[in-house]
């Protein structure tokens, strides 16, 4: 019955068809100098959606998007979601031949990228037979012949829904993951795991449509996208969107705009407290402040607290293949536990297990695993993976951690970053955590590296405060005060800044590889 079947739409393009008749006048989206209200945006996505499909693409198809943050950015997903498309997002750092990957082994049909990567693009779609290429927004005297996002939603074509019936268990999006020891693989993502995810931040995350929310790390990321932006969309708040989270815009953005809600990693937080003129800017709006995607150290959000007077604190963990969200720590239980991820959120069941798969006592480490309504439905065409994956009927998360008494989170570290030193296993981020007590030290990161004597020697990477001096030798003293003597750097470098991804992610394999080299 195809009547019924759209009466109950759990999609989201069917979602934000609600939100639009809700909240159809009030503001939605801004980008620089363009505004969107709902219903606008709603009317925008659907003209794209309109072209894509009359361009030659067909429900099921990937629709590929290789851009930075935009407003059109954010108009070519909703339209690949309304159109029944497959939208593959791309980071756009990746090089020429890492897109090429992507779009060989998603099967990509259509390809929508920024202008300025149009080089890239060039080399990496050669050859390449693809129904649609276009642009997000194109440069004025552009070919007019090429599909572009920005023309087609101000247009005055067709605005009314697609005539595509999109099924809840339907495929919304590939989701590529770093590929930090293998080539990326892609989590399928379905409308429906989506929706369970968006619901479940809107309880969780305390999200509100009378909240302004500033969005500003990158969309192609999972949590930026799904527990954030689409979120607050489908709630009628108004979301205003930066290219990226530099610090100077973040910060006058947040006063200008009396922004309530913004979500970070540690490494921007970071950058944020640093800023020269941080003082000099209004930040009493500022309610909620989320942070994720690594570890916070306890002494950056204690200076946050005191910094942002009656701010209230959201970590949030989890990963791409859980939509990413699997845990929360609300504000009024940071005082207690500072260092613990929270507890997981009502769509979300968790479990700490041993390698046979049984749970483990509450103190001991073990593997997080989950089950959930949000979690991918595989890998993209790669089985063996999903297997490996799914073994026993849970999600293998990749990362060690343990629960307490009360039943709360604490994530050691991911298993490929514990150190096997001397035999002995030790957790980066403990290490880490001490080193960033001491007053001098901006960031950290520590890594393993291989050793005749230690098997791995614990070594710390440190980035200095602007204007600071510490020398190896003191940092080492340091260490030995706060930690075990097996846990203390062998070795630490200064360096005056950590390769980190455009998500914020401090990428400690590129450490490894130039500490190799």
């Amino acid at each position: 019955m195809p009547e019924t079947s759209v009466i109950q739409q759990n999609s989201i393009g069917a979602a934000l068809n609600r939100s639009a008749r809700k909240y159809s006048q009030q503001l939605a989206l801004v980008f620089g100098e363009r505004q969107w209200r709902y219903q606008a945006l709603n009317q925008a996505a659907n003209r794209v959606a309109n072209g894509l499909l009359a361009a030659g693409l067909s429900p099921g198809d990937r629709l590929a998007v290789y851009g930075k943050n935009s407003d059109t950015y954010v108009i070519a997903w909703l339209a690949a979601a309304k159109a029944g498309l497959v939208h593959v997002p791309i980071n756009f750092a990746l090089s020429s031949d890492e897109l090429r990957y992507i779009l060989d082994q998603s099967g990509t049909t259509g390809l929508l990228s920024d202008i300025s990567l149009a080089d890239k693009v060039s080399v990496a779609t050669e050859g390449l037979d693809l129904a649609l290429m276009g642009t997000l927004h194109a440069d004025q005297g552009q070919d007019a012949a090429s599909f572009d996002v920005l023309a087609h939603a101000t247009s005055g074509s067709n605005s009314e829904e697609p005539n595509v019936t999109v099924d809840g268990a339907s495929l919304a999006q590939l989701l590529y993951t770093s590929g930090t020891t293998a080539a990326p693989k892609a989590a399928m993502m379905t409308h429906q795991a989506l929706m369970a995810e968006y619901m479940a931040c809107m309880v969780e995350l305390d999200i509100k449509g009378s909240d302004a929310m500033l969005a500003a790390l990158p969309l192609y990321h999972s949590a930026q996208m799904h527990v954030f932006l689409m979120p607050a969309l489908l709630l009628g708040a108004p979301v205003y969107l930066l290219e990226a989270p530099l610090p100077e815009l973040c910060l006058s953005a947040i006063a200008d705009h009396q922004i309530a809600s913004f979500f970070a990693p540690p490494t921007v937080w970071i950058s944020l407290l640093r800023h020269a003129e941080f003082d000099r800017f209004d930040l009493g709006a500022l309610n909620k402040a989320y942070y994720g995607a690594s570890i916070m150290p306890v002494p950056v959000l204690e200076e946050l607290q005191q910094r942002i007077p009656g701010v209230g604190l959201y970590n949030c963990y989890g990963q791409s293949e859980i939509a990413p969200l699997a845990t929360v720590l609300r504000p009024e239980e940071h005082a207690e536990r500072p260092a613990s991820a929270g507890r997981p959120i009502l769509t979300v069941e968790t479990r700490i297990v041993d390698l046979d798969m049984n749970d483990v006592p509450p103190g001991e480490h073990g593997e997080i695993v989950h089950r959930s309504p949000q979690l991918m439905n595989g890998y993209w065409d790669k089985p063996a993976m999903t297997e490996e994956a799914f073994q026993g009927g849970w999600f293998h998360s990749g990362d060690v951690g343990y629960f307490d008494e009360a039943g709360y989170l604490y994530v050691v570290d991911r298993i490929k970053d514990v150190i096997n030193t001397g035999g002995v296993l030790v957790a980066s981020r403990e290490v880490e955590e001490g080193l960033f007590k001491h007053p001098a030290v901006s960031e950290v990161a520590v890594i393993g590296q291989p050793d005749e004597k230690w098997i791995e020697a614990i070594t710390a990477v440190v980035v200095l405060k602007e204007g600071q001096e510490a020398s190896e030798e003191e940092l080492i003293h340091h260490a030995k005060t706060l930690m075990a003597p097996y846990k203390v750097p062998k070795r630490i470098l200064f360096a005056d800044a950590l390769p980190k991804s455009t998500a914020g992610k401090i990428l400690k394999r590129h450490l490894r590889q130039d500490l190799k080299g």
